[in-house]
């Protein structure tokens, strides 16, 4: 017994695990104290990054539920889209905080809400995603839902779509 507990003592301390990060100077990126997103490096802020101009009057603002209707359907979208086998992985690893908010200015701006859109534009958005278009096919499902949920009429879902799908040509790369 007495020559086990010698042989444990005498063999060398098990080195630290190593912290890969530090070793390849990976930084961890610290989220914003007062909105809780991600640092994002530098661009333009144009409302033209919306990709689409907005409706003329309040009509399509007011059939959404003005701008608390339009938070929850863009919300929504990006919940269920979180969760869906077929897309979910585009969204690992991207800020949902950012998403869930550029994505309601854009279609609170869109609607003519009252917003203005601090997002990057479609391409650079969409940049190194390999959005195919069955991805594109899976998120606008996600966004009908979402409307569904909300009531909104299907003459306004119609609308609102016929204003996104050209940006579908910034999105799909492949």
């Amino acid at each position: 017994m007495f020559l086990i507990a010698a042989t444990l003592l005498l063999q060398p301390a098990a080195e630290p695990p190593t912290d890969w990060d530090k070793e390849f100077g990976v930084e961890e990126k610290q989220r914003d104290p007062v909105t809780g997103e991600l640092p994002v490096d530098p661009y333009v802020r144009d409302n033209r990054n919306a990709g689409a101009t907005p409706f003329a009057g309040t009509a399509m603002a007011e059939a959404f539920g003005g701008q608390d209707g339009i938070r929850r359907i863009a919300s929504r979208t990006v919940e269920l889209s979180e969760a869906d086998p077929r897309i979910a992985a585009i969204f690992v690893s991207h800020d949902m905080v950012r998403l869930k908010r550029t994505l309601f200015e854009q279609f609170c701006y869109i609607l003519n809400a009252g917003c203005d859109y601090s997002g990057r534009d479609m391409a650079a958005s969409h940049k190194d995603l390999g959005i195919r278009m069955r991805d594109m096919n899976a998120l606008v499902e996600n966004l009908q839902a979402a409307m569904r949920e909300e009531d909104i009429a299907f003459t306004a879902q119609n609308r609102f779509l016929s204003k996104l799908a050209p940006m579908s040509g910034d999105v799909i790369v492949r």
